[in-house]
């Protein structure tokens, strides 16, 4: 069975100088199915860390890693970077749009590094912009968008090559408390509608709570996961503090 998301045995340690890093000592993770979940935990836990090496951004030391029913872990650096234009799709805090391109040419752009001919990844991005609200906005360069336009225009650059998995890592710290609620509900609406993995990095239980399941993560490990059905984010905050005590 091809699980979306699954780990087991994951370490990475990180050596700067004399002092050793373990930022993750042994994760076991399956996502089984579709949906909207989330990593949670403080600052230095190794959320981001498990991410990157989900998304092939960095690399376990020992561990296996699939993506889509795809070991990763052993793929050269060509191969991963195709992985992840072609078969994931990636949301970061900072919007990482280009600032002298467009929208729709930011949209585009995994598009056309991929040789897209001009004329289907034009449509497909304007397809893309349409369906987020963004339409109008094709034109403008990012320094004319507001922060919740701009990762709208990002979310719509993941979604350029229809992936199976959507990694998030902390997708609204930039942005107001309104702009997030949205985002939070335009996430868990991708994962829905298109039958689609978000996996979204977070610390905040505002956010947390959107999602079907939470993992925890402490110390580099996963110390609990729970349905969030019926929680609220004071319900959600309480549970996340509890977690490996």
């Amino acid at each position: 069975m091809n699980f979306p998301i699954r780990l087991h045995g994951v370490r990475k340690t990180y050596h700067s100088g004399n002092r050793k890093v373990e930022a993750l000592r042994g994760v076991d993770l399956e996502i089984r199915e579709p949906g909207f979940f989330a990593i949670m935990g403080p600052s230095g836990s190794g959320k981001s860390t498990l991410l990157h090496v989900l998304a092939g951004l960095d690399s376990a030391d020992v561990g296996t890693v699939e993506v889509n029913g795809q070991p990763i872990h052993g793929l050269t650096e060509h191969r991963l970077t195709e992985f992840r234009r072609r078969e994931i799709g990636m949301v970061f805090q900072q919007f990482n749009l280009i600032s002298t391109l467009s929208a729709i040419d930011n949209v585009t752009l995994p598009a056309m590094l991929d040789g897209m001919a001009q004329e289907p990844r034009h449509r497909r991005g304007l397809e893309l912009l349409h369906a987020l609200g963004l339409h109008a906005r094709a034109h403008h360069r990012p320094d004319a968008l507001s922060g919740g336009e701009q990762q709208r225009v990002a979310i719509a650059r993941a979604l350029m090559f229809e992936p199976k998995v959507l990694f998030a890592d902390e997708p609204t710290g930039n942005l107001d408390s309104a702009t997030s609620q949205q985002m939070w509900t335009l996430l868990k609406s991708l994962a829905g509608q298109q039958a689609m993995t978000v996996l979204m990095v977070t610390h905040e239980p505002a956010a947390a709570v959107h999602c079907e399941m939470v993992f925890i993560i402490r110390d580099g490990r996963i110390e609990d996961r729970f349905k969030t059905e019926g929680m609220n984010a004071i319900d959600l905050a309480a549970r996340a503090q509890l977690a490996g005590r």
